[in-house]
């Protein structure tokens, strides 16, 4: 049995450490606020809204079925992300409102440049990472 002090916490599994500066899009009523504060407690600062233009280490995209299309969504998280950034798309969990089927996640991330590497189970949510292709990282 592991303690509770073992069990990795949010920030860990989504490779979040101090002082990376990480973007939050797709805020709604309904994100987790658990997530986004330990997030916060880890990089030791706020996480940048969807208006910041600075260059980030991490886009946190929080996605639901109806929130349109992911593509356009994807290709407007790349432009702040520094060239070893990663996208995490947060979605609910299958059986939860707004679940996103992770066809669409595998299918839209090719089309906007982009390469699922893993998903990461996150309470109610679950997290697919999305890294640029290495080829890709030096066109931009």
């Amino acid at each position: 049995m592991v303690a509770a002090a073992d069990t990795p916490s949010y920030a860990q599994k989504l490779g979040i450490t101090k002082d990376m500066a990480v973007q939050e899009r797709g805020w709604d009523e309904d994100t987790d606020d658990d997530i986004r504060a330990d997030i916060e407690e880890v990089i030791g600062d706020e996480l940048l809204d969807e208006d910041s233009h600075d260059v980030v280490d991490v886009v946190l995209l929080w996605w639901r079925d109806e929130d349109g299309d992911l593509v356009d969504a994807l290709m407007d998280s790349i432009g702040p992300l520094a060239e070893e950034g990663t996208v995490w798309v947060l979605t609910p969990k299958t059986g939860q409102s707004g679940h996103v089927d992770p066809t669409e996640i595998a299918e839209s991330a090719p089309t906007a440049g982009l390469t699922q590497t893993s998903t990461v189970n996150l309470g109610s949510w679950t997290g697919s990472r999305l890294v640029q292709p290495k080829g890709e990282r030096s066109k931009r």
